[in-house]
């Protein structure tokens, strides 16, 4: 079997050195920077055809170790993989009827991991989103920041006024709207450890009185107009193709005539939401968000308009996103030892495929991220919003 396999890779010009458990070892070039150390013999079989998703779950099982910077092990992969296999034609997408059960289940797995293993390669206020960097060498923390301020001054947060923050996480964006622009938000989550932990710091930084956060679905939101201004950070992503017109007519709802809704959410490279990165999109369903479905820009902007809202500004940060992965990746690779005391190995194999993943996908365009931001214009087709976008960047 390793004289086919060796035989498979032969050509290939990649840093790249193949172990096998008592075994062999082939190396492709004569300084290899990766090392696939493989435990299972009976994988070899498998890598005649090795797709992203296939290395990543071989990984994942122990069927196989790595060695060698985690950023160099993906770009290795995803050059085996294409070196073997050419370009793989992406699968039509699946579109998820998503009910309140399935969207509770699928947050959970995913933030109630352990809020102690995200506090490890997040920045201090745990922003679990896109950063904005007005310069490359910004740190993360600054770019957090700077991103929360980005959002705030999109939606020219008045003093007074009531926000309505759909997914806040760790309650981040919240507390900085509230300390700094002195509005009222009201913040809503499906992760029970995110709200603990969101309620603690909220209490800590003396903002009860206007900073609410609480566990709730957003189609179980209340009453109509009911906010000044929505923002949505992250949030769309699980909301499912099928369940985006409800999505955005619920947040028309609860948005009062002339408020603006930000919407700030990854988003598809193909307008029909099919996933790229040779097996990637499969990997990400499987262990990491299940029942994600990315929206084209098109799609949610269709979406946002069939139901009242009018789309006034789009900003793309796919790159800003790749570097904000790229130091979560850092962080969480200077921090092994400690991740492996708060989650199980397999987690851990998990996360540190994905961050670095996605960092080297959004740096590739396999998807992108953009900030969408939006008005319900008043009865008369009217709103205040400025005519320009120097009041933002004053």
């Amino acid at each position: 079997m390793f004289a086919q396999f060796s035989e498979t890779l032969a050509g290939l010009q990649l840093p790249l050195r193949v172990v096998v458990k008592g075994g062999p070892t082939l190396d492709l070039t004569e300084d290899p920077r990766v090392t696939l150390l493989i435990n299972d013999p009976n994988l070899l079989g498998d890598m005649q055809a090795p797709t992203l998703d296939k290395l990543g779950d071989a990984y994942v099982s122990q069927r196989m170790d790595i060695q060698g910077d985690i950023m160099d092990v993906i770009e290795v992969a995803d050059r085996l993989s294409k070196g073997l296999l050419g370009e793989l034609a992406s699968p039509p997408v699946e579109r998820t009827e998503h009910d309140r059960q399935m969207d509770a289940e699928a947050i959970s797995y995913h933030y109630d991991l352990s809020n102690d293993f995200y506090a490890l390669w997040l920045d201090p206020q745990m922003v679990y989103s896109c950063g904005y960097f007005r310069n490359p060498e910004d740190s993360l923390a600054t770019a957090q920041t700077q991103k929360l301020d980005h959002l705030c001054r999109k939606l020219r947060l008045k003093p007074g006024e009531r926000l309505l923050d759909v997914g806040c996480g760790w309650g981040g964006l919240a507390r900085h709207a509230a300390r700094f622009y002195d509005v009222e938000v009201h913040g809503i989550t499906l992760s029970k450890a995110q709200l603990e932990l969101a309620n603690r710091r909220t209490a800590e930084a003396g903002l009860e009185d206007r900073v609410r956060l609480e566990l709730l679905d957003y189609r179980d939101l209340p009453g109509r107009e009911n906010f000044d201004k929505i923002v949505s950070v992250g949030m769309f992503e699980h909301v499912g193709h099928r369940n985006l017109d409800r999505y955005f007519a619920i947040l028309h709802e609860q948005v009062k005539p002339g408020g603006l809704v930000m919407n700030h959410g990854i988003t598809a490279k193909h307008v029909d939401g099919r996933q790229v990165g040779q097996g990637a999109g499969k990997f990400i369903g499987r262990y990491v968000f299940p029942h994600g479905e990315l929206p084209h820009l098109s799609m949610a902007i269709a979406s946002m308009s069939e139901q009242g809202l009018e789309v006034l500004d789009v900003e793309g940060l796919r790159l800003h996103y790749a570097r904000t992965l790229e130091h979560w990746s850092r962080n969480l690779e200077q921090r092994l030892e400690e991740a492996a005391e708060l989650v199980s190995d397999k987690a851990l194999r998990i996360w540190r495929i994905y961050l670095a993943g996605c960092a080297y996908g959004f740096r590739r365009n396999w998807m992108n991220i953009h900030q969408i931001l939006a008005v319900k214009p008043h009865a008369d087709g009217s709103h205040h919003v400025p005519w320009t976008r120097d009041d933002i960047y004053r």
